[in-house]
């Protein structure tokens, strides 16, 4: 059975985008070369990444650049090569190398693709797909990379989740520029 792992950036204060949908807070960091080479080893995994619309968009318009290839040649290269699935009922294609659309229903299709053979998934950004899979019991894993700012006002990747979410700390590693990787697993109640 594949894993379905979400990986996000929150701010201290609990947002993973701004009161504009904004996460460039979390690649504005200070870097370091323990933060560089968590970030590419992290890029060097396998399995399928997925998307929703926006998070798409916003992927989509930076990774295949030659921008991209210049800032973090590692990362880049695994985005763009990497198989990507992007679930949009508003969507009528997309462009991005190695990238499916699905329209169905979501928890159906995760489901499905959870019961399949193959790499595990791995959830970016994508806010609305988390709260939702979360509400279903779908999400076997959560990273979270706490950065060291507050914004004050956005969006939690839990919104839309009415009920308590119970999870078990599994991992934890902070970093010289003060970003804190959180590992979490759900627990029953």
């Amino acid at each position: 059975m594949r894993k379905l792992v979400v990986f996000n950036s929150t701010s201290l204060d609990g947002y993973f985008v701004d009161m504009n949908g904004d996460m460039s807070f979390a690649h504005n960091v200070n870097r370091d070369a323990e933060w560089d080479a968590f970030v590419a080893g992290n890029a060097s995994g396998g399995g399928t990444l997925l998307f929703g619309r926006i998070t798409y968009e916003l992927m989509a318009r930076f990774w295949p650049t030659p921008l991209a290839a210049e800032q973090m040649p590692v990362v880049a290269e695994r985005m763009n090569n990497l198989q990507k699935i992007v679930f949009s009922r508003t969507l009528d294609r997309v462009s991005w190398n190695n990238t499916k659309l699905v329209k169905g229903d979501l928890v159906d299709e995760i489901q499905k693709m959870k019961g399949e053979l193959g790499e595990d998934m791995v959830i970016l950004g994508s806010g609305s797909i988390v709260s939702q899979l979360v509400r279903h019991g779908l999400i076997d894993e959560f990273q979270i990379v706490v950065i060291p700012i507050a914004l004050g006002n956005g969006r939690t990747m839990f919104e839309g989740a009415n009920e308590r979410v119970s999870l078990r700390l599994t991992k934890t590693r902070p970093f010289i520029n003060g970003n804190v990787l959180l590992c979490y697993e759900p627990t029953a109640g």
